[in-house]
Parts: C-alpha cells; sequence; structure tokens
C-alpha cells in the first residue's frame, strides 16, 4: 500500500540518475530517517519506524533500500522500492535479529561491483544529518572510491512540485481545514490544550491523514511564547489567547494552518489591534509572491511593517517557507535569501512574534500554489480568514 505512485516514483529515480550522469558518480546514497523523511519518502513513499537507513540508486540497475530488519517486511509492503539489504548501522542499537539476513558495507560494496563492473565515484544525500558511525562505516565500506556530496542538487529536485504533488497538497490542506473548526470549537475556559489538539487530530485522521508534518501546536497564555508548544494539560483561562497550529498530511505531503484565538470567544480591543499587526504582514507578504521575486524582496515589506510599529525585537522566524513532504522545507524565502520563486512551487505564509509582554507569542499561516497566473490558495477558507 505505498503512498507514492509508480509513474512519480519512476521520474524521480530518473531524475536522479540524470545527477549521478552529469557528476560521473556510479550510485547515489541519500540517507533519511524519521526526522530526515523527505529525502527518502521522495524516492520511496516511505519511511520506517525506530531504525534509519538509505535508499541506493545505482546509474544502472535495481534501487535499494539500506536499513534494518524490522524495517525489511514493512518495507517490501509499503515502499515503492523493495529490494533490501540489512545493516548493523542502521538497526536499533543492541537489539538482536538471529533470523535476519544481516551484511556489512564491504559486502555490498562487492555485490554491487559484480553487478555494476566498476564503482569509482559515489555520491552522498543527507551527509550532513548523518551519524557519525553510520558515516564512517560508509567511508570505510567505500575504500578506495570518491564520495561526493550532493544533497544540494538533490534537494532543488524537491524545489518544483509535480501535479500529483500539488494534488495532495490541496487535500491535506482541505483535511486542515477540519482540523481548524475542531479546535476552534474546543476552545473555552476549562478545557486543556491537549483536548484542543485531539479535537484537531482527529478530525483529520478520521478522514484519511496519512501523518502530520509536526507535533499539533495548541500554546495558551504565556505558552504561547514556547514558538512551537506541544499541547500540555494547561487549561484555558477567559481573556488569554491561544495559539493554534496543525499541519496533517495526505500520502506524505503536508499542511499548514495556524491561527490566534480568544478563550472568550472575541477578542478584546488589544488583542484585536495584535490581529491586525499580524493580518496586515501577512496581507504584505502575499502581495510579494510573485514569480521572480528573491526572498529577501519578499520579506523586506512586512519586516518593515513590524519595524515600524516596534515589534521587529519579538520577530523569530522568516515569513515564507516552501511546503512539501515537510512542513517547512528548502527553499527558505528570509532577509537574506537570495532564492527565487517559481512557479510550481508550494508555500507557506507563516506570520509570527513572540515574546511580547502582553500578547506573548502569535501566529498565523496558510499556504498557497504558486503559478504562472497567480497564487491559487490551497484553503480559501484560511485565505479568506487571514486577511479579513
Amino acid at each position: 500500500m505505498p503512498y507514492l505512485n509508480k509513474s512519480e516514483s519512476e521520474a524521480r529515480i530518473l531524475k536522479v540518475r540524470a545527477i549521478l550522469e552529469a557528476k560521473n558518480l556510479d550510485i547515489a546514497l541519500v540517507y533519511y530517517d524519521e526526522f530526515n523523511i523527505g529525502n527518502g519518502w521522495y524516492l520511496t513513499g516511505w519511511c520506517p519506524q525506530f531504525e534509519i537507513g538509505a535508499v541506493l540508486i545505482p546509474r544502472t540497475g535495481t534501487p535499494l533500500i539500506l536499513g534494518g530488519p524490522e524495517s525489511e517486511p514493512f518495507a517490501k509492503l509499503d515502499s515503492m522500492i523493495t529490494e533490501t539489504r540489512n545493516f548493523p548501522v542502521f538497526m536499533v542499537p543492541d537489539e538482536e535479529y538471529p533470523n535476519a539476513e544481516i551484511i556489512d558495507f564491504p559486502t555490498l560494496f562487492s555485490e554491487l561491483k559484480g553487478e555494476l563492473g566498476s564503482i569509482q565515484r559515489v555520491g552522498l544525500v543527507g551527509t550532513g544529518r548523518m551519524p557519525a558511525e553510520a558515516y564512517q562505516q560508509i567511508v570505510d565500506g567505500f575504500k578506495g572510491v570518491t564520495l561526493v556530496d550532493i544533497t544540494e542538487d538533490f534537494l532543488r529536485l524537491r524545489y518544483i512540485k509535480s501535479p500529483w504533488e500539488i494534488e495532495q497538497i490541496h487535500s491535506a490542506f482541505g483535511l486542515a481545514d477540519f482540523a481548524y473548526d475542531a479546535m476552534k470549537a474546543e476552545i473555552k475556559a476549562g478545557t486543556t490544550e491537549i483536548q484542543v489538539a485531539a479535537a484537531g487530530e482527529f478530525a483529520v485522521r478520521s478522514r484519511g491523514a496519512s501523518g502530520f508534518g509536526f507535533s499539533t501546536i495548541v500554546g495558551s497564555g504565556p505558552r504561547s511564547n514556547a514558538v512551537v508548544p506541544t499541547a500540555s494539560s494547561k487549561e484555558l483561562k477567559d481573556g488569554e489567547l491561544v495559539m493554534i497550529g496543525l499541519s496533517s498530511k495526505v500520502n506524505g505531503y503536508a499542511s499548514a494552518m495556524g491561527d490566534v484565538l480568544p478563550v472568550s470567544g472575541s477578542y478584546t480591543a488589544r488583542q484585536q489591534e495584535c490581529m491586525g499587526y499580524l493580518k496586515k504582514a501577512f496581507a504584505l507578504t502575499k502581495e510579494q509572491l510573485v514569480p521572480g521575486k528573491t526572498g529577501k524582496e519578499i520579506d523586506a515589506p512586512a519586516r518593515a511593517h513590524f519595524e515600524k510599529n516596534d515589534l521587529a525585537q519579538y520577530l523569530v522566524c522568516p515569513f515564507v517557507h516552501t511546503i512539501g513532504l515537510h512542513e517547512a522545507e528548502s527553499p527558505f524565502f528570509g532577509p537574506h535569501s537570495d532564492d527565487i520563486l517559481k512557479p510550481g512551487m508550494a508555500v507557506a505564509i507563516d506570520i509570527s512574534f513572540f515574546g511580547h509582554p502582553e500578547f506573548n507569542g502569535v501566529r498565523i499561516e496558510t499556504g498557497y500554489e504558486i503559478t504562472e497566473n497567480g497564487l491559487v490558495p490551497f484553503s480559501p477558507k484560511m485565505d479568506n480568514l487571514l486577511l479579513q
């Protein structure tokens, strides 16, 4: 039951092989784990639990999943790449699997040389994220081979979304709309943050969400200063603002929903003023989402708005990021970014500030498809709410 369809997987493998050809590489090793899920999922539509691993793409021949014995049957059922090899470095530490076939990198190296004839240059993706022991075993196992970091080349493959990817993201945002309504309905004095999160999570899981892009955010009162506070047992109190955020996934692709709501059901005059600052910055940023603009150009108007209103000192996060297999992924369109917005990208406008002595932390967020003809909201509902 893979989350990725065959044509998407095959097209992506061909793109990796084009990188191998251009850089005169024999194979690519793409590292992944449950936190760094995107690169592996991009090729397989799958990620293991507990164990880590890599996807091996040869310039010709059969791709492999390198992992541990617990992942092997899972991969054979759910991954688009089903040929597997097990390695100690990718397994749960100290766990024993007496019936599993477990090999080492020299053995793999010999196997690959037998199939490919020669291995002289290997491209690595995710080098900076690998555990030191895994990297060292790769270096030792491929002794005499030149290792080349191709992480940036690989990540750029994920910048522009295919029509199929855009479809999944639209569906994920549609689920997040249900979460918004469910969480808003649960917000009242005496309710705990966990209850608010549970309402949103049930709303999307019961409608088919494949997972979450981050742990659901619910921060009331001072807890909203935590930037990304996961829900706690704290009870909501009248007069407080509650910062909510949820990222439902469909077939591995994420949404982004964020808002700030009053426990009492209506904003005070000062809280309304706070929301006005956020929504003005949101509108200014949305106006900048024009293909061809750089990150620094997109960021500048909202940043100037916050500086004018003495709020710049509370800024923590940039205002626009790409969305896809992660809720926030490269490129990030921050104040020093020269990355260029292009048609086919999927982005989120994410306006926030934290540590304010009166308002604490606040965030509003939703996403857009970038097209030649302008923006397409992934959630018309949230687009309308955040521009009111």
